[in-house]
């Protein structure tokens, strides 16, 4: 497994939160699935030259999310998507940020089917590369 992240100092961004979604992304679109062992905290935050404690803070949200599962003494793997817990709080900040990027869109000048049509194109992209790796497992 091969984990791409991409740090970028300069953003805005802290950089716990850059591998957050990074990592959280890469679940989302089945690059990593379910049992699938992240680096380790150290190896990880040599390969990126930051500090341990960032990607130790990194993997606790990813853990507190559910989205992982701390074994002592083994590693921090990707959790089985059947046993996430699914968080109102979570759900009601999605339904925020995608009503600010509607907004935007709108104010851009796009038309409701312009924002529908991005937003299926990108969703495209998560559920096809997801549904082509089950399909890889299958086999």
């Amino acid at each position: 497994m091969v984990l791409w992240i991409q740090i970028s100092p300069g953003s805005g961004e802290p950089i716990y939160v850059q591998v957050v979604e990074q990592i959280g992304e890469a679940i989302a679109r089945g690059e990593l699935t379910s049992g699938d062992k992240l680096p380790a905290v150290r190896k990880l935050a040599a390969e990126l030259v930051i500090n341990p404690n960032t990607v130790a803070r990194a993997y606790s949200r990813l853990e507190q999310a559910g989205l992982v599962t701390t074994k002592t003494g083994s590693g921090t793997f990707v959790s089985d998507p059947k046993l996430r817990k699914s968080d109102a709080a979570d759900i009601n900040m999605l339904t925020e940020r995608m009503d600010t990027l509607i907004a935007r869109g709108l104010n851009l000048g796009l038309e409701a089917r312009d924002l529908v049509g991005l937003f299926e194109g990108r969703l495209g992209k998560f559920v096809k590369k997801s549904k082509e790796q089950r399909e890889d497992s299958d086999e």
